[in-house]
């Protein structure tokens, strides 16, 4: 398996950061769509759970592939003067 480029994980890391957004942003239309009813509470407080089930997990990810990408930056820092 090749090693992705500090480019690819950037772009991957930007593209879980709009997933994120786009889940909130559903999220509260969704809850918004609901009514005021015991029901539209419950299954309310539902989305909201899950929501925030699933942004966590989009945020853990995010935030791994960040530190994978400064380590493969800083070995290139690294590896530069070698070359040299």
């Amino acid at each position: 398996m090749m090693t992705p480029t500090t480019a690819e994980l950037r772009t991957t890391i930007e593209v879980l950061k709009m997933l994120d957004q786009r889940i909130h942003d559903h999220t509260a239309h969704s809850i918004n769509q609901l009514p005021d009813t015991e029901l539209g509470n419950t299954y309310a407080a539902h989305i909201k759970d899950q929501s925030i089930e699933q942004t966590s997990h989009i945020q853990k990810v995010a935030t791994q592939l960040q530190n994978w990408r400064d380590e493969l930056l800083q070995q290139r820092k690294l590896q530069v003067p070698q070359s040299v």
